[in-house]
């Protein structure tokens, strides 16, 4: 694998969209509340794994709404049924690292 390849499309992500600021600053946020907060290795595992899941989730959501727009640059209800899907596991995946994060954190503070 070329690691060339993921750079650029990182770079081309960071570049096109506006949440990737969003989840960067959520990301180096958690980091820091976590060693200031006495995070354990257990619960820094579940944290590193659901932000993951948001990170990989915003990714392929948006390489599908590029792919679904250069195939149909009309307004098309089978692409908006695709691009909603795809939106809605980001919706999730968001959600289930809210929730984690609660659980992990509420206790601490």
């Amino acid at each position: 694998m070329r690691f060339s390849y993921a750079y650029q499309g990182l770079v081309v992500f960071f570049r096109s969209e506006h949440n990737s600021l969003l989840y960067f600053i959520s990301t180096i946020s958690v980091g820091i509340i976590s060693l200031l907060k006495g995070v354990t290795k257990n619960e820094t595992i579940a944290l590193v794994l659901v932000i993951g899941l948001v990170w990989v989730s915003e990714l392929f959501n948006t390489a599908i709404e590029n792919l679904a727009d250069m195939i149909c640059l009309e307004t098309d209800a089978r692409i908006k049924i695709i691009k909603d899907i795809a939106a809605a596991a980001v919706l999730l995946s968001a959600i289930t690292a809210l929730i984690t994060g609660l659980l992990i954190f509420i206790p601490k503070f």
